[in-house]
């Protein structure tokens, strides 16, 4: 067993482990460390606590202190250097007309980096802006290009759901999310209908998909043949996953019964597929 602290530095972000060596952390102290961008000062969310060894494959970097009020005031300056940074850096890209939009700035809790985070539709020559950029901060500059789901993580906003970003509410790292999920939950493959204000598949459907997987078990998909109560084979017309209804054309009659899974006897199932032209038209939803 390894004793470990769980240290966040973005509110909502990943968790990085280290170790506590003599210190006892608790949920909500601020601490600092050393990482591979330089000393951070990063908030913990997982107090002291005794994990098996076996899950980390190089020793855990030691907690150098927790942070005191001095340690507190960098940070806060930090932020209004943050602030300053950005202001400079657009005013630089409008006059070097550089295609790219700035998203956030981060500045390291030693002041030895400044990080700027941008989008852009291609590659960006901004080695000039660097330069700009270094001349007026006297410090190390780095550029770093982003996808527009971590710029929708980073600014935030609200979902059709009408409530906030799940990238931003709670998620610490985005999951792979495919055309495949939303058409095994029975969604339009419209763009506009599976896809969130970031222009890419919506994050919900990596969080229902579990659900909906265990349904598409006990449930005959389209195209399914099934026998009735009756003793009449048939074949799904279409399928509720949620409600479990079916609705079966029967061998016996034009007009289609609607049946309870449970009523019904699964003969031979069908599969639910997204055809090529599908999949190339909404490939582009699935990249991050």
């Amino acid at each position: 067993m390894k004793e470990i602290v769980g240290i966040r530095f973005k509110s909502v972000g990943k968790i990085y482990y280290f170790s506590p060596e003599d210190i006892q952390a608790k949920v909500g102290d601020m601490a600092i460390v050393e990482t591979v961008r330089g000393i951070e000062c990063g908030e913990v969310v997982i107090a002291n606590r005794e994990i098996d060894d076996s899950q980390f494959n190089s020793p855990l970097k030691p907690i150098i202190r927790l942070a005191d009020e001095k340690d507190l005031e960098n940070v806060r300056k930090n932020k209004q250097r943050e602030k300053e940074a950005f202001k400079i850096c657009e005013e630089k890209i409008r006059s070097r007309k550089l295609k790219m939009n700035l998203v956030d700035v981060e500045c390291t809790f030693d002041n030895n980096k400044l990080l700027f985070y941008f989008t852009a539709e291609s590659r960006v020559d901004f080695r000039e802006l660097v330069k700009d950029l270094a001349s007026v901060f006297r410090t190390r500059i780095e550029l770093r290009q982003i996808g527009v789901r971590d710029e929708a993580k980073v600014l935030g906003g609200l979902g059709i759901c009408g409530r906030e970003f799940c990238c931003k509410s709670y998620m610490g790292d985005f999951q792979p999310v495919s055309i495949k999920m939303a058409k095994e939950q029975g969604l339009s493959l419209n763009p506009t209908k599976i896809s969130g204000t970031c222009g890419r598949l919506m994050c919900c459907l990596k969080n229902e998909q579990n659900a909906y997987e265990a349904l598409l078990k006990i449930t005959p998909k389209v195209g399914a043949i099934v026998v009735t109560p009756d003793g009449v084979k048939g074949k799904v017309e279409d399928s509720n996953l949620i409600t479990g209804k079916l609705r079966i054309k029967t061998e016996k009659s034009e007009v289609p019964v609607t049946l309870d899974r449970s009523e019904v006897k699964l003969l031979k199932d069908a599969e639910i597929k997204v055809n090529r032209e599908e999949l190339k038209a909404l490939k582009k939803l699935e990249d991050k």
